[in-house]
């Protein structure tokens, strides 16, 4: 529990020191421990011996040390000085005995501490866990099977927001993004085949031999296979599954390549590896390729994607009417900052949060996010903003924006979504898409109000 070097001097020396001068040698932790007293007075007569250094000297010391090695932390208080040492006082001693009890009932207290706290977290992990499995089978049982009827049942949302278990969360996520587009896996095997065909014309066709308009398009189509292998290289780096080599670095390929193929005019974005890697964490192949597919193609995800740079502000603008209802005192510190939403709201709609947020709580969002709809984006990050005000508040403009861009990797989720719920999505009674269909209508006038154009 304690070392004997951390109390062997303290211990051991007597109170006073005066008129003598005592150093003391300690090596391997207190043992093999060698005295030299230097210049003694009459009050500490000193024995005629051996020569100082001689072999002899040191044999005996050697073999005095080992009469007072002590075997534990005990020892130390409990033996007494060596013999050309002042022994210890009887109050001394008392105090040395007194403060060893107070550090061991310390030491004890740590311990005990440390042990409630383990159980506490046991006691929680096996509540989680009972929780999970419990849902997993409602869900299984209950929700899916009748899903169309289901989906908007007060009792589905409540367990749709506590989190779906991992086991029906992509046939869940699958269900709620839906396939409008009618893609189906034999499409998804063409554009597969057709993008392979790409691959390997680009590396064995060299672009000196295209024709000018064509070798432009041969470029862009290059530069964006390029991209794609360069973003899934830093996709979860810390998970080592979608680098090369991994086992999920060919299925990600092969999603991003068969979607540039499958739209051409939207092509590869950075941002899109994050939100396809967390659909293969999920799902199948060809089913993960239908869900990236339809969710892109979501009026938020398209605007953002196509940078539509009109449409991008009416969103900054609506979420920050939002954010002067739910926190006026930041939303002020950032406009004195000049602290706009495309600073950070960007990069977190871009990837869905999956490269923000530790990524059991992205997951969490997503949840929602399958659930309500492009709202829950907006109020998440408002979330995020409440969940760090206090910190933010104390900030400058360039510590607000490296904190926003890099959030911190211990958030928990419960704490995140205790914040999102404290965010009301309300303001005069308007919710969040009648004030947006309102900015639709005469955007102009407000954004002239709110926010500046998106910063490249």
């Amino acid at each position: 529990m304690f070392r004997p070097s951390d109390y062997q001097m303290y211990f051991c020396l007597p109170a006073s020191h005066d008129n003598r001068s005592i150093i003391h040698d300690y090596t391997n932790c207190g043992r093999g421990r060698t005295s030299r007293i230097e210049e003694p007075t009459p009050e500490y007569p000193v024995k005629v011996g051996p020569a100082p250094g001689s072999q002899v000297q040191l044999s005996a010391a050697r073999r005095k040390n080992l009469e007072f090695e002590p075997l534990s932390t005990t020892a130390l208080i409990l033996e007494d000085r060596p013999s050309n040492l002042p022994a210890k006082s009887v109050e001394e001693a008392m105090r040395h005995k007194q403060e060893y009890d107070e550090m061991v009932a310390g030491a004890k207290r740590r311990e005990l501490k440390e042990a409630q706290k383990k159980k506490r977290r046991m006691k929680e992990r096996f509540k989680q866990e009972d929780s999970i499995a419990n849902a997993m089978v409602i869900w299984n049982n209950d929700v899916l099977p009748n899903w169309d009827c289901m989906r908007n049942t007060r009792r589905v949302r409540e367990l749709w927001w506590q989190g779906l278990p991992p086991s029906v969360r992509g046939r869940v996520w699958s269900l709620a993004i839906g396939n409008e587009l009618n893609i189906t896996p034999e499409l998804f095997e063409i554009f597969l085949s057709r993008a392979k065909e790409r691959w390997k014309s680009f590396s064995e066709t060299s672009s000196e031999n295209e024709t000018e308009d064509s070798g432009s398009l041969q470029a862009d189509r290059e530069s964006s296979l390029d991209l794609i292998k360069l973003d899934i290289s830093r996709t979860f780096p810390s998970l080592f599954i979608f680098q090369k080599g991994g086992p999920y670095h060919d299925l990600l390929h092969s999603v991003l390549g068969a979607y540039t193929c499958y739209r051409p005019d939207v092509g590869y974005v950075q941002g899109m590896s994050f939100i396809a890697a967390v659909l293969i964490l999920n799902l199948e192949e060809a089913d993960a390729f239908i869900a990236f597919a339809n969710l892109l193609n979501k009026p938020c995800q398209m605007a953002f994607f196509r940078v539509d740079h009109d449409l991008m502000l009416k969103y900054f603008a609506a979420f920050e009417v939002f954010f002067e209802e739910n926190l006026p005192r930041l939303f002020n510190h950032f406009q004195i900052n000049n602290l706009t939403p495309d600073l950070y709201l960007i990069d977190w709609i871009f990837t869905l949060y999956s490269k923000s947020l530790p990524l059991d709580v992205a997951c969490r969002v997503w949840d929602v996010f399958c659930r309500d709809g492009e709202e829950c984006l907006f109020r998440t990050g408002l979330g995020i903003l409440r969940l760090y005000q206090e910190v933010l508040l104390q900030m400058d403009f360039i510590h607000m924006a490296q904190f926003l861009t890099r959030l911190p990797d211990d958030m928990a989720a419960d704490n995140l979504f205790s914040c999102i719920t404290a965010t009301q999505m309300l303001s005069s009674n308007r919710k969040w898409g009648q004030v947006f269909s309102a900015l639709m209508k005469d955007g102009s006038k407000e954004m002239a109000n709110h926010s500046p154009a998106p910063r490249s």
